[in-house]
């Protein structure tokens, strides 16, 4: 039986036909597009969420008393904690969104899901989860040609991925 007929049967599309051509569309999604989605997804998460930490230009007595009533992260100074959270989850975002030290930035911001998941919320993993995801696949994959670094590697004769 040929690759067609496999594919047709009676005049119609078989299933196996279309789940062939459903996936053959899909690997047609470019990864500079979805590296682009991922990116200001959750460049968009963790920007919200630095928000809710400051009042103007200052950290907000709520964001410190978060950290020092609710979240509790061994080892760091609730001030400091505060402090550091509200600076990574302004600065990172603007980098992935930019385009700029993508990988560092959602490297950065994977371990700060990692102090979530297992200090904070450890009950939020599926939340957690997604938010890997799309980390990891920046981290792995690059952040694709529709950013920064893609343009600079370029301009230093550096392999572009």
């Amino acid at each position: 039986m040929s690759q067609q007929a496999k594919l047709v049967a009676d005049g119609r599309p078989s299933a196996i036909g279309l789940v062939t051509r459903a996936r053959n569309l899909a690997e047609r999604i470019p990864h500079d597009l979805i590296a682009l989605v991922a990116r200001l997804g959750i460049a968009g998460v963790f920007w919200q969420s630095g928000q809710t930490k400051v009042e103007g230009w200052h950290l907000s007595d709520s964001a410190i008393y978060l950290f020092e009533n609710e979240y509790r992260l061994p080892l760091l100074d609730p001030w400091l904690a505060a402090h550091l959270a509200a600076f990574a989850e302004h600065l990172f975002p603007v980098l992935l969104v930019l385009g700029l030290f993508s990988r560092l930035s959602a490297l950065a911001l994977l371990g700060m899901t990692l102090v979530i998941q297992t200090f904070v919320y450890p009950g939020a993993w599926p939340t957690h989860a997604t938010w890997a995801a799309c980390l990891l696949l920046i981290i792995a994959g690059g952040p694709g040609r529709l950013a920064l670094d893609h343009w600079i590697a370029g301009a230093l004769g550096l392999p572009r991925r």
